[in-house]
């Protein structure tokens, strides 16, 4: 099992180029190494030996292989060292930097780097390695178990997930010689997910050009029209930008504030996104540059606020204070937006020296600032590594289906974010568009499963209202609550839509678990024969289930029952095999138990089971919605393959259809004396046009202690009548004839009918 989780721009083995050739290629890579060395220098000798036992291993075992560009493959182990020794990595990173493809490559064991470069180094490598050598149905499965591999080595050691944005950096920077498919398919998962993790982690210059590279190849003509396009207005904009920088400097000279200056431009993607965003030409986006002032203490960052305030007017609703409330990744500055002198908007970043190290370099920031030696730097970068990574960890817990969990992924990593508090003041960072629902999965999933209401700021509002940054949320909760499948049409973060899921998936496996029992047990009356106990582990019932789940081709009883509760396997005939099981074993079948099975079926229908509802069986019985049975009604069960127990009622033209195709899945099924819950209906109404017709129809409706839940309108402007439909929420069939016959009370009513399936 090795792999690293995207191993993108690898070539199979190739035959040697020519011996002279070769040998420049030779030269090449030792000179590139030399250049890593030189990088080097912030360890002892000792760790830099060891770095280059790693190369020589790498080189030996990569020897022969080329990248698509006919380079000797060794380039790239060397160039993704080279990157993590720009953020002042360890030894250990280093080696694993530089032996990062072996395993997966070259046929090298773990056991093997754990002899040659210690524990440490070979999990690390390990970390890296996908799992192209298991078989997966779907490159997407193959892509989520690798990426959920890389997660949970993440999780034991940050610095995994730092060379594998290395590894991915420098892949995307050489991708030119690579197939267009190819380099468009690694593109999209590079800005999907690499490039948000590289955000989330707060390293803003690898996610910056992770962006800009995956713009470059997912849209190659509009980034080559937008790379055109800014070049030709940084000629233009060149007068304003150096009159702004004296304003400035000058400025701050006068309040004698040292500080440095910087300039920057906005990235070609950056610029992309809000021009499609919010549909503006590019000589629309005014602030295609700004600046960054870096100061020497926390105090001069709001005193050369005030300074560029007098200097400039701020744009109401621009400034945001990231040094109070920090972003979720470390991230501090003060933004603020100016009006320059040409009434461009222009925004101005104010931080200190380590904060911008930190905006830039983000968790890699912890080895460049340490204080007391790289254990210290590792432990505070792991610390912020897995409170940045947390919700990925608990979403590929809980997540088995590969593309449930990348959709999740990709849900969570959405960088724009809002920030609100939680009642005792605690900051949250929320994906924009989150909602209570959302905020209350964030602190606890025990408070998300059992949230009822919401209030924002002191006021109760709907679950699905969206947070803004600065709400302070208040969730409250009830032991009975549970999660609503309706909460997955709005909620915006990976971790809430997992964890509901998830809840949804073990409440139906439990109601199909119950449902298959009862259906089996009664199933093997009709055998004359009581179901054999279940919660054994030895003796002969035992030894019949064990049979009995090897034939069926289950893993467990328990995973048997569900099959059943859910109609993939029939319990008539599960039962018979299980009734032959025990009758090999000696039982017979019991007459008076036989003769109660014949006693409850008439010679109409099958004698499998009967089941009786009351409204409070759950998500494995459902009524089937051409016909909407409700109590009353004469009805029977289809046991879908997969769906559950799905109610018709007999007279249903679709049942019928099914039977005719499908007849052994059907079962008798009654109604419960007293029902748990209202039942829906629809009901056709032809109305007189008018002003305020419907909201009588709904104050009849209410009188009638019914409620509507849908609503239909035909749009016929200028006709004197027009047709209604609705879906009623009844008791049984008495009410809604009660309900009817007040609706028919309505002058504006001309008819009223319960709508039957065709």
């Amino acid at each position: 099992m090795v792999a690293r989780a995207a191993s993108v721009t690898k070539k199979p083995r190739a035959v040697a180029p020519p011996a002279e050739a070769h040998g420049a290629h030779e030269d090449a890579a030792a000179a590139s190494f030399a250049a890593l060395v030189h990088r080097l220098d912030y360890l002892d000798p000792a760790d830099i030996k060891r770095i280059r036992d790693a190369y020589k291993y790498a080189d030996a075992a990569h020897l022969g292989q080329f990248r698509a560009s006919g380079e000797p493959y060794i380039t790239h182990p060397i160039a993704v060292a080279g990157l993590c020794a720009e953020w002042k990595l360890d030894a250990q990173a280093i080696m694993a930097a530089l032996m990062h493809d072996v395993m997966e490559d070259t046929g090298a064991t773990k056991v093997e780097l754990i002899e040659r470069f210690g524990a440490s180094t070979a999990e690390l490598v390990d970390g890296l390695t996908k799992l192209d050598k298991l078989q997966f149905s779907t490159r997407e499965e193959s892509q989520a178990e690798s990426f959920r591999k890389m997660l949970l080595a993440m999780a034991r050691d940050v610095r995994v997930v730092l060379i594998k944005l290395a590894d991915r950096l420098h892949n995307m920077r050489t991708m030119e010689s690579m197939p267009a498919d190819k380099r468009t398919r690694i593109a999209r998962e590079t800005i999907d997910i690499y490039a948000p993790i590289a955000h989330r982690l707060g390293l803003n210059q690898v996610y910056r050009e992770l962006q800009e590279l995956s713009f470059k190849y997912l849209l190659p003509w509009r980034f080559a029209a937008l790379a055109k396009a800014v070049q030709k207005a940084r000629g233009h904009r060149r007068d304003i930008v150096e009159r702004i920088r004296h304003d400035v400097e000058r400025a701050f000279k006068e309040a004698s504030i040292l500080v440095q200056i910087h300039s920057r431009e906005k990235t070609l993607y950056s610029i992309y996104r809000k021009m499609r965003e919010k549909h503006l030409s590019f000589a629309q986006v005014n602030d295609i540059f700004g600046f960054r002032i870096v100061v020497s203490t926390l105090q001069e960052c709001y005193l050369a606020l005030g300074v560029l305030h007098q200097l400039y007017k701020p744009m109401p609703g621009r400034f945001k204070d990231y040094i109070a409330i920090p972003k979720a990744n470390g991230y501090q500055s003060l933004h603020t937006t100016l009006v320059s002198p040409l009434g461009t908007p222009v925004e101005f970043q104010i931080r200190t020296e380590p904060m911008h190290m930190v905006a830039e370099k983000g968790i890699a920031a912890h080895w460049l600032y340490k204080a007391d030696g790289s254990a210290q730097g590792l432990t505070e970068a792991q610390r912020v590594g897995m409170v940045s990574l947390q919700s990925l960890i608990d979403i590929q817990d809980e997540t088995r289906d590969a593309a449930e969990f990348l959709e999740h992924v990709k849900i969570d990593l959405f960088p724009d974010a809002v920030y609100v508090f939680t009642p005792k003041s605690k900051i949250l960072a929320l994906p924009r568009g989150a909602t209570p629902v959302d905020f209350a999965y964030a602190i606890h999933s025990d408070i998300g499963d059992h949230t009822v209401a919401a209030k924002v700021n002191g006021e109760q509002v709907a679950l699905r209202t969206e947070l803004r940054s600065g709400d302070m949320v208040e969730i409250i909760t009830a032991p009975v609550s549970r999660p609503n499948p309706a909460w997955l049409n709005f909620v915006r973060t990976g971790r809430a839509r997992s964890k509901i899921r998830h809840y949804l998936k073990n409440m139906k496996q439990e109601e199909s678990l119950e449902l298959g029992e009862k259906l089996l047990t009664q199933a093997m009356r009709a055998e004359g024969l009581h179901l054999p106990p279940g919660d054994e582990t030895q003796g002969e019932a035992a030894t019949l289930w064990q049979a009995l789940v090897r034939w069926s081709g289950n893993r467990s009883r328990r995973e048997l029952m569900i099959d059943i509760g859910l109609g993939k396997k029939i319990a008539t005939i599960v039962a018979k095999r299980l009734a032959k099981l025990m009758a090999e074993a000696g039982a017979r079948p019991d007459a008076l138990t036989l003769s109660m099975s014949r006693y409850l079926h008439d010679d109409s229908t099958p004698a499998q089971t009967l089941v009786t509802l009351d409204g409070s069986e759950g998500a494995t019985v459902q009524m089937a919605t051409c016909c909407r049975p409700i109590p009353g009604d004469s009805i029977t069960g289809y046991l879908g393959r997969g769906e559950g127990l799905v109610v018709h009622t007999t007279d249903c033209h679709v049942g019928k259809r099914l039977f005719q195709r499908d007849s052994e899945r059907w079962i008798a099924v009654e109604w419960a004396e007293e029902m748990q819950r209202p039942f829906e209906t629809a009901v056709s109404l032809l109305v007189q046009s008018g002003k305020g017709v419907l909201a009588k129809i709904a104050q009849a409706v209410s009188e009638a202690e019914a409620d509507i839940t849908h609503i239909d309108m035909g749009h016929d402007p200028g006709h004197a009548t027009m047709e209604i439909r609705m879906l009623l929420a009844v008791r049984d069939r008495v009410h809604l004839a009660q309900v009817l016959r007040t609706l028919k009370r309505s002058p504006l009513v001309l008819r009223v009918a319960r709508v039957k399936p065709q």
